[in-house]
């Protein structure tokens, strides 16, 4: 099959920034396949898992390859968990089109495979006894320029986005402080975006009192200690339950179980970011003409 009935909304990239991929790749072709003379020989490619993992931007890469111009005739899909060995994509076409997209879809695989392994082991690690658990949340610190595969690559792993930048959502850092109170500050996001929730990052428990009785709706607790998280969740649960805690800085799959039974209600993160990617073997192999 091909991919003509997976929307755009389905992958993380346009083919505009697929065929960017392709082109930063091979600016000007495929120097060792045309000196080879074999562009036009038949051929398949096969990608695989090599080791458990979480797939990610499975769509993204098949429709990579089909841009090249190779045809896709199966493709697992993202968010699948993989054991060692299974299939992710299987595809023909002529032997320059498979060389073309070759590495840059394995790596772009591997790479988000790594986020959303990870994120999926965030998740797995903060389930509680009852089955409950925070979200784990993504910040924006991506690398720059690959912020929609990293979340593509986080929502696979069954986490969400902290924040996707700075347009969409309100976040009081102690460093907005210095030109404005807390409580001067607050009335102002309120009143230009009142749609928003308030989310304040403090520092302390009697900062986080100070953010609660300014009216926050989002307290984010920065790198406090899981005994710190739970002082905070036990004085907002008695004085402002309507009051969410975001345990924020340092959070790992080793410590995600000590937030979550802190009573944290999310955890943000960055650690997925730095997950060293997944390994996919491809092989590509020549196919007899019919």
């Amino acid at each position: 099959m091909t991919l003509a009935h997976i929307s755009l909304s389905s992958r993380a990239l346009s083919d505009h920034d697929l065929t960017r991929l392709l082109h930063e790749d091979a600016p000007h072709g495929d120097l060792t396949t045309s000196s080879l003379g074999i562009s036009g020989h038949p051929g398949q490619m096969t990608f695989r898992a090599r080791g458990p993992q979480r797939l990610s931007c499975s769509e993204d890469a098949a429709r990579l390859i089909e841009l090249a111009g190779a045809t896709i005739l199966s493709v697992r899909p993202s968010g699948s968990t993989l054991a060692d060995q299974d299939e992710i994509l299987h595809a023909e076409g002529p032997a320059g089109a498979l060389l073309l997209a070759w590495k840059v879809a394995q790596t772009l695989l591997e790479y988000t495979a790594g986020i959303a392994s990870t994120t999926a082991a965030l998740v797995a690690a903060s389930r509680r006894p009852d089955g409950s658990g925070p979200l784990i949340a993504c910040t924006r610190k991506t690398f720059p320029g690959t912020r929609a595969l990293a979340a593509r690559a986080v929502r696979d792993g069954g986490g969400i986005m902290h924040r996707l930048g700075l347009s969409e959502t309100i976040l009081l850092f102690p460093e907005h402080t210095p030109f404005t109170d807390l409580i001067t500050a607050i009335s102002h996001l309120r009143a230009a975006a009142p749609e928003k929730r308030v989310v304040v990052e403090v520092g302390s428990l009697a900062s986080a009192q100070q953010a609660v009785h300014a009216g926050a709706d989002v307290l984010q607790l920065e790198k406090f200690s899981p005994p710190n998280v739970a002082e905070v969740t036990q004085w907002v649960s008695t004085h402002a339950p309507q009051c969410i805690v975001a345990a924020a800085g340092g959070i790992t799959p080793d410590n995600a179980a000590a937030y979550a039974a802190a009573g944290a209600d999310v955890l943000v993160t960055s650690w997925p970011y730095f997950a060293p990617p997944r390994d996919v073997s491809v092989s590509i192999t020549a196919k007899a003409s019919a």
